[in-house]
């Protein structure tokens, strides 16, 4: 082989990350969130954990890129601000759905009440971009969409903490009902 055509030792990076990304849900919706430690992951992966480790500095950054990677931008559609405040939380509902998601987030929630850095990395990397979208088609201040996200995703965790399942569709329904009594408007002016 000619240096010119040599390829560097060990495995091809092509498509390590997205090894990795299912690895880790799947590990998540087998073992929890505890459980799926950096070890379980790597092997599970079939890469070495130092792999891991050189691209993710600890476990929430992982799974902070996970998560972005299972959930990618959220579609925001529709013709008015109902039908895209309905969309986006029947998305929303469907991505924390999937196998080892609400594992996955509500774990890296838990760890980052007491990891500043974990949280940081969780709010400019995974949350400010929802947000700004967002806030780009809402036309409200930031409180109001924190909240908005707050009540949708929190709903949806707590069912899915609680139950060991997701929503089920009727749930789902009530939950979009409830929040566009507050968000259907600009505002918080709700139609009564």
């Amino acid at each position: 082989m000619t240096p010119a055509t040599a390829r560097p030792p060990g495995r091809p990076r092509v498509g390590i990350d997205a090894a990795v990304f299912a690895a880790t849900l799947a590990t998540v919706h087998e073992l929890g969130y505890a459980g799926a430690t950096m070890d379980r992951v790597a092997a599970a992966a079939g890469v070495a954990k130092t792999t891991l480790y050189r691209r993710w500095e600890s476990k929430g950054v992982l799974i902070v890129d996970c998560l972005l990677d299972a959930l990618g931008p959220v579609p925001l559609e529709g013709s008015d601000r109902v039908e895209l405040l309905s969309s986006a939380i029947r998305w929303t509902a469907a991505r924390i759905a999937e196998p080892g998601v609400a594992g996955a987030f509500a774990g890296v929630f838990v760890d980052a009440v007491s990891d500043p850095a974990l949280r940081q990395v969780l709010a400019t990397r995974f949350q400010a971009p929802y947000l700004t979208a967002l806030r780009s088609v809402l036309d409200e201040p930031d409180d109001r969409i924190l909240l908005l996200v707050d009540v949708v995703v929190g709903t949806l965790l707590h069912r899915a903490g609680i139950t060991g399942a997701p929503m089920v569709d009727a749930d789902v329904d009530a939950l979009t009902a409830m929040v566009l009594h507050q968000f259907a408007a600009p505002g918080g002016t709700a139609a009564r």
